[in-house]
């Protein structure tokens, strides 16, 4: 599997180009841009983009599809019809997770992708696979290699692509436009990605690659869901409420992840700088 990849400077979003090698078709997930080197790449390694694949509405991962398009006309662009409604319905989306906005212009000429679909580029398999939570409509992508006769090659370790929702050493907020619930992100996450095998790798929507077996043994949110660590019970003021700090945590961008319970027993995925320890 080749996979080229572009991260945009200010927002560390991720924009990958993947095919089974060089002369043959090939798909984009996400654009959040910059898509200047990928298109370069893709020209280089004589491919053929037939799709864009999105993972969810934000900003920051559909920025340059018009710029894609602009390359290859011809572009099919998929995205889930829940995030397609959502970007549809708001002018402005987070650029990041959630620490900012911008405009943005609404999806016209997309198409629909929706969770156990499959498609196929050569060698390679795509399956659509919702994981909500950061989004209510999020898909993240799951990629196998196929021999000749179409059966999935075991020697070759799968992908996922998770958009906003795993990323290497953190998880995905709670808090962006668009969001459902924590219960959904933690099920999407140990239901759903951790159930992949241990050698799959995991592109993330910010930050660098990782693998299910890695982000089992190291993520700090995954060992305490499993059970390999306890949760915290500190006191702390969370967007300006009374809260407990179940886990402050690392993230993809340098700062902090936390994950907090409210008074009422309810669990949030929040940015750690929105938290502050009680007096």
């Amino acid at each position: 599997m080749l996979v080229e990849s572009s991260s945009h400077p200010q927002f560390l979003s991720n924009t990958y180009l993947v095919a089974d090698g060089q002369g043959g078709p090939a798909f984009f997930i996400d654009a959040g841009g910059p898509v200047g080197p990928l298109i370069e790449a893709a020209e280089r390694l004589a491919l053929e983009p037939t799709h864009v694949l999105l993972t969810h509405h934000h900003f920051d991962h559909v920025s340059d599809v018009g710029e894609l398009r602009a390359r290859w006309p011809e572009l099919q662009v998929l995205i889930s019809k829940r995030e397609h409604e959502l970007l549809d319905a708001s002018s402005t989306s987070t650029s990041g997770e959630g620490d900012g906005e911008r405009e943005q212009a609404p999806g016209a000429g997309m198409g629909a992708i929706e969770a156990g679909q499959t498609l196929q580029f050569g060698a390679l398999k795509v399956r659509a696979l919702h994981t909500p939570g950061h989004t209510a409509g999020m898909l993240s992508f799951l990629i196998s290699a196929s021999s000749p006769e179409g059966e999935d090659d075991g020697h070759k370790p799968p992908a996922v692509f998770t958009g906003d929702t795993l990323f290497k050493g953190s998880v995905g907020g709670v808090r962006a436009p668009g969001h459902t619930t924590y219960a959904d992100l933690r099920d999407s996450i140990m239901g759903t990605l951790m159930e992949l095998t241990p050698e799959t790798v995991i592109y993330p929507g910010h930050a660098e690659p990782t693998t299910v077996a890695q982000e089992w043994r190291d993520n700090a949110f995954v060992r305490v869901w499993r059970g390999a660590d306890a949760e915290g019970s500190q006191p702390c003021t969370a967007l300006g409420e009374p809260a407990t700090l179940v886990l402050l945590g690392a993230d993809y961008d340098g700062g902090t992840k936390a994950w907090v319970r409210w008074q009422d027993g309810s669990d949030d995925i929040v940015p750690g700088s929105r938290v502050e320890s009680a007096p």
